[in-house]
């Protein structure tokens, strides 16, 4: 029997959203004074009509405030990472820039899932309204998928929140719901942080405009920039190692932040999740330098830093770029492929498979192993001081195996299309891991995504989503199950 699922909760959600975009369109304009807005009444007429469909959205549900279910919840999560696209979107479209509506749509989506691919060119002589625009919109992304990943990918079991739960004596039921709590402790660490990246930048040399941009897209890690050099366009040191470490902070579970503003740092000193990770980041970083300076001789600092931040970026799936690493040698250009779906911590805003999956994937291999020498021994798994259950490992292993599978398809469509193997491959791996750049000479790091042709682009935009989304939150959507009774 087809259940019947109410649609007005979900209606008066989105409108609440798109009023909200509303808002934060005309940010480009009134931060900018009109000193560079040329495309001021795109924005305009775009807000218009954002919050009047938004208004007509809120207020087709009535006064009543509906309380979501857990399949109206799956509902609002994907609808909401098309929506939210789709109306960011009309600025571009409606600009001096001339894009198509693939174009503006593909951009966006790019930008709301912070997977950073772009089809524009010429940045540098970009508007300030449009820049800034861009960079808002992988800033909203960012803070979006923070709060799927509180509100939705529990019910899945497959985003990490259940093996990293805050559990705090602070956070009681009694006056104030614990996940209101949480909520507003997320936004505080990300706007701090935000905040942070912003004066930071600002004092190691960039000017202000750029220190904005910037740090919205590196505490995001998103990775649009206002210079098609990216961040190659800062020829110092201390700015790309500023950047590498507002990365790495992006890529850390937020949750751990706001246990940190309650006082609780040891959760945030002891976890093994970031441990690995960080561990992995400068081991990597220091395995290609030695490997540059071997084989280039390139200058030991010069080129750690520059190691150091590029790994970072893909890691985190930012996807900034100080230097075009796809020619530091065909050793590098395979490792930063494979680096591609790595992805950072669960529960924050980095895309990818997330460094907990391979963690897991090692107990498990540890274990199987064990079994192999000891097959009665009795084997507990444990991680963050915790036993690991059956159901958890099960389905990371789910996850992983639809993760390959669809990467498998989506590159197979792109090379049915006319792309060549690395361009199908790595254009396949980088939207669903929300990375940005591939390799190539069309989409790697000195190039975009502007070439392709029309449908390769849709499938990108699909596989974008899909990866933000981490799959399953589609895929349980289109299961008879999730409509039946």
């Amino acid at each position: 029997m087809i259940a019947f699922i109410s649609i007005l909760p979900v209606v008066q959600i989105l409108g609440f959203l798109l009023i909200l975009l509303s808002f934060f369109m005309t940010l480009p304009v009134n931060l900018l004074m009109l000193g560079d807005t040329p495309d001021w009444k795109a924005f305009v007429t775009s807000a218009s009509i954002c919050f009047l469909v938004g208004l007509a959205c809120f207020l087709s549900a009535g006064r009543k405030r509906h309380a979501l279910k857990q399949r109206q919840m799956f509902i609002l999560t994907v609808s909401a990472w098309v929506v939210i696209p789709l109306f960011s979107s009309l600025p571009l479209l409606l600009s001096d820039l001339k894009l198509s509506i693939t174009d503006a749509f593909f951009e966006s989506i790019s930008g709301v899932t912070t997977t950073g691919s772009t089809v524009l060119a010429g940045l540098d002589h970009l508007p300030g309204d449009i820049l800034l625009w861009r960079s808002i919109m992988q800033w909203l992304g960012g803070i979006g998928i923070i709060g799927m990943a509180v509100a939705i990918l529990p019910f899945l079991r497959i985003g990490g929140m259940r093996l990293f739960a805050t559990e705090s004596s602070e956070w009681t039921e009694k006056a104030v719901p614990r996940t209101n709590r949480l909520a507003r402790g997320l936004v505080f660490s990300y706007l701090a942080l935000t905040f942070g990246c912003i004066l930071t930048y600002w004092v190691l040399g960039m000017d202000l405009f750029n220190a904005v941009n910037h740090a919205l897209t590196t505490v995001s890690t998103g990775g649009y920039s206002t210079s098609d050099s990216s961040m190659g366009q800062f020829d110092q040191l201390s700015i790309l190692l500023a950047s590498s470490v507002f990365m790495a902070l992006g890529g850390i579970p937020f949750f751990l932040f706001v246990r940190l503003l309650n006082g609780q740092a040891q959760p945030l000193l002891r976890d093994q999740q970031i441990h690995f990770f960080l561990k992995f980041l400068l081991g990597i970083a220091t395995l290609i330098t030695i490997y540059r300076v071997v084989k280039e001789g390139a200058f030991p600092l010069d080129a750690f830093v520059h190691a150091l931040f590029n790994v970072t970026s893909v890691v985190t799936t930012t996807g900034y770029a100080s230097q075009d690493y796809s020619l530091w040698g065909p050793f590098v250009v395979v490792l930063f492929f494979f680096l591609t779906f790595v992805g950072g911590c669960s529960g924050s805003t980095s895309g990818g498979m997330k460094i907990f999956r391979f963690q897991l994937s090692m107990l498990l291999l540890r274990e199987q192993v064990l079994r192999l020498l000891h097959p009665n021994a009795v084997i507990a798994r444990h991680y963050n001081g915790r036993i690991i259950s059956d159901e958890i490992v099960a389905s990371s292993v789910a996850f992983s195996f639809i993760f390959l599978a669809t990467l498998a398809v989506v590159a197979a469509i792109l090379a049915a299309l006319g792309l060549d193997l690395v361009t199908s491959l790595t254009g396949a791996a980088t939207a669903l891991a929300n990375v940005g750049p591939g390799l190539g000479d069309t989409i790697g790091p000195a190039g975009n995504f502007e070439p392709l042709p029309e449908g390769a682009k849709w499938v990108l935009m699909m596989a974008m989503l899909l990866g933000r989304l981490e799959l399953l939150s589609v895929f349980v959507m289109f299961s008879p199950q999730f409509w039946r009774d």
